[in-house]
C-alpha cells in the first residue's frame, strides 16, 4: 500500500495524514505492508513534504510581507536541489492579526529566502508558489535579489503592488549573479496570466482583502510595471505577461519568469519527481491519496488528480481520503479515483470534524480496508 496524500488544510499535515491512515489500515489488516510519500502540490506545505522525503531543513530571517521579520524555513537535498515556498516568506499567515494589505504587502522576504537557498549551496530550486499575502508581481523579491526599481525622482518605489503605479525606470543588472546558474522551476497549479479578466488581481486580489478599487489600481499598476520591464530587457517582458503562470501568487510567477527565468511546470509533477513518487510507485499494487476537500480545484492540478493519473498510468487502483467530498462519483472515475471516503460521513459537523480529523480518519481508513483489502 502506498500512501501519497497532501495535507489536510488546518487540520492535519501531510505526514500526520500518512500515520492516522496507516493506523487505520493495520487495525483491518495487521501487518499490512504500507510506505508512505507525503506529496504537495507547491502551495503551502511543499517544504513540509520536501522534509518529510529527506531533505534537510534550514531556516532564514526574512523580511514578511508587511515588513515585520519572520522565520522561514527551506530544504535543501545533498545533490544542491533547494524547495523554496514562498508562503514561509510572504504568505498569508504572517499578516499580523490577519489584517489585509493588499495594495503594500511585499515578496521582498521572498527574494531573501531564495537568496539563504543560494548561500546554503543550492545549485537548483523548486520554488513552489501558492497561499501568498501579495499582488506585487514579485517586484519585492526581484529587488531583494538585486534588482531596482525607481519612481521618477530616481528613489525606491514603496512596497507593494499598488506603488507600481509610479514605477519609472527598472534595472535587472544587478540580480545575483548566481541566479544565472542557477536552475529555477516555478512549480504552481496557476495558470492565469499577469493581469486582465483573468489576471492576478481580479482572480486573487480579492482573496487578499483587495476591493473594486484595489484591484483596479492593482491591475493598472502591475500592466504599468510590465510596460516598464519591457523596456528595460526587452519583448520577453510584454510575452511574459500574457504566459500561464504569470498570474501565480500574486504575480510572483511574472517575477520568476522575466527576472530568473524559471522555467514553469504543473508543480504536482514537480514535486512527484522531486518526492521520489515514482519509485514508490514501482514498488506498489495499491495507491491511497487524498486532500482535506475534493472539489473541483482538485481536478485542475491539485496533489491527488496528479496521484491518481500517475497511479492509473501505472495500471493501480486508487482510491481517496478526503475531509469533505464535493465532487460526484463520475468526476472521481473520469480523475481514476475508484472512492472516496470523507470525514463528513462519519462526522456532520465541521468543527468537530477538523477537531477531531485524525481518529475520524483511522476510522474511514480502516473501512476502506475492509472494502478493498478483507
Amino acid at each position: 500500500m502506498l500512501i501519497a496524500a497532501d495535507k489536510f488544510k488546518g487540520s492535519l499535515t501531510a505526514v500526520e495524514v500518512a500515520e492516522h491512515v496507516t493506523a487505520g489500515l493495520r487495525r483491518a489488516v495487521p501487518g499490512l505492508d504500507v510506505a508512505a510519500v507525503p506529496v504537495a502540490d507547491g502551495g503551502d506545505g511543499t517544504v513540509a513534504a520536501a522534509l518529510a522525503a529527506g531533505f534537510t531543513r534550514h531556516e532564514a530571517r526574512v523580511t514578511g510581507p508587511t515588513g515585520i521579520p519572520v522565520t522561514a524555513t527551506f530544504a535543501l537535498r545533498a545533490d544542491g536541489t533547494a524547495v523554496v515556498e514562498m508562503a514561509e516568506a510572504s504568505g498569508l499567515q504572517h499578516l499580523p492579526g490577519g489584517v489585509f494589505a493588499p495594495l503594500t504587502a511585499t515578496t521582498y522576504g521572498t527574494g531573501e529566502l531564495l537568496l539563504a537557498a543560494l548561500d546554503a549551496g543550492a545549485t537548483s530550486i523548486v520554488f513552489g508558489v501558492g497561499g501568498s499575502a501579495t499582488t506585487d508581481g514579485g517586484a519585492g523579491m526581484l529587488a531583494a535579489l538585486g534588482a531596482r526599481f525607481l519612481d521618477a525622482d530616481g528613489e525606491p518605489v514603496g512596497p507593494g503592488g499598488g506603488p507600481l503605479g509610479e514605477l519609472a525606470t527598472a534595472d535587472l543588472s544587478g540580480l545575483d549573479p548566481r541566479l544565472a546558474r542557477t536552475e529555477i522551476v516555478l512549480a504552481s497549479d496557476v495558470d492565469n496570466p499577469l493581469t486582465g479578466p483573468k489576471g492576478a488581481p481580479a482572480v486573487y486580489g480579492p482573496q487578499k482583502g483587495a476591493d473594486e478599487d484595489d484591484v483596479a489600481t492593482l491591475d493598472a499598476a502591475l500592466a504599468h510595471y510590465a510596460e516598464v520591464l519591457e523596456r528595460a530587457v526587452g519583448p520577453k517582458a510584454a510575452e511574459y505577461a500574457l504566459a500561464p503562470g504569470a498570474g501565480a501568487a500574486g504575480g510572483i510567477g511574472y517575477g520568476a519568469l522575466v527576472g530568473l527565468d524559471a522555467a514553469f511546470r504543473p508543480g504536482i509533477d514537480v514535486m512527484l519527481g522531486v518526492l521520489g513518487f515514482g519509485p514508490a510507485l514501482a514498488k506498489a499494487t495499491f495507491v491511497i491519496t487524498g486532500e482535506g476537500s475534493l472539489d473541483e480545484q482538485t481536478l485542475h492540478g491539485k496533489a491527488p488528480a496528479g496521484v491518481a493519473a500517475a497511479a492509473r498510468a501505472a495500471g493501480l487502483d486508487v482510491v481517496a481520503v478526503c475531509g469533505r467530498l464535493q465532487l460526484p462519483q463520475e468526476a472521481l472515475d473520469r480523475a481514476g479515483i475508484r472512492r472516496a471516503y470523507a470525514l463528513t460521513d462519519l462526522e456532520s459537523d465541521p468543527a468537530r470534524c477538523m477537531a477531531e480529523a485524525g481518529p475520524l480518519l483511522e476510522r474511514a481508513a480502516e473501512s476502506l480496508a475492509r472494502d478493498f483489502l478483507v
